[in-house]
């Protein structure tokens, strides 16, 4: 479902044109995730785990080297292609990104409206996941009136309501009590079992003691554990 070979990636760094350097975040990246399979992205601040995640949403494109999402060879698409294919991917952010001028609910709804689904099948679906992450009683409130850990809930929902084919989550327990950080886990796990990819990268070292997977662990951009 994914492979990466060699895969580098850097920011523009000094200058400009042709003689401009590079900054190099990620350096010959190479692991690979079956369909179906969970792994922890973990390494400290810095070593390189939100690049990581940005070239598996398709944010950005590597700067060398071969990648391959859901099974689709990256270099060989195009943007509406990639636009397509990101459609199968969810994406929980470290920093919400929900739209302010939504209701919980219709944040939550977006995926779902994008891709065509009729509107009755909406409200329950969305209603049915708000009430399972615990805002049942939130779903016409705006993201402003939302504590940390609720908005972290709703951009938790949205991302998982489309059944995506590969969840990717950045630090998704950061926000949330204990109680909340084990039921997102379950949901997660559950998700997991029933054929969807996982990856999440996190500090929270309890957290991946508590459901053993394999771990992607990188140190100052380079892959120093696969498994």
């Amino acid at each position: 479902m994914i492979s990466f070979q060699s895969v580098g990636f850097s920011y523009p760094g000094v200058g400009s044109g042709a003689g401009a350097s590079r900054a190099a975040v990620l350096q010959d990246i190479s692991f690979a995730i079956p369909a179906g399979g969970f792994r922890w992205l973990l390494g400290a601040s810095g070593a390189g785990k939100t690049s990581l995640l940005r070239l598996l949403y398709l944010a950005a494109r590597p700067s060398q080297g071969e990648a391959i999402i859901l099974g689709t060879r990256l270099a060989s698409t195009s943007r509406h292609e990639r636009a397509l294919l990101r459609r199968q991917i969810g994406v929980v952010f470290q920093d919400f990104r929900l739209l302010g001028y939504l209701s919980a609910f219709d944040n939550v709804a977006l995926p779902l409206r994008l891709a065509g689904r009729p509107e009755g099948q909406i409200r329950a679906d969305v209603a049915e996941m708000l009430r399972w992450v615990g805002l049942a009683e939130r779903l016409e409130t705006l993201p402003a009136m939302l504590s940390g850990g609720e908005q972290q809930r709703v951009a938790i929902a949205r991302a998982v309501i489309n059944r995506p084919r590969l969840i990717l989550a950045d630090e998704p327990t950061g926000n949330l009590d204990d109680a909340q950080a084990e039921r997102l886990m379950q949901l997660l796990a559950e998700l997991n079992r029933l054929g969807t990819s996982v990856v999440v990268a996190s500090h929270n070292e309890a957290l991946v003691a508590r459901y053993p997977a394999p771990a992607l662990r990188l140190e100052a951009g380079r892959l120093v554990a696969d498994g």
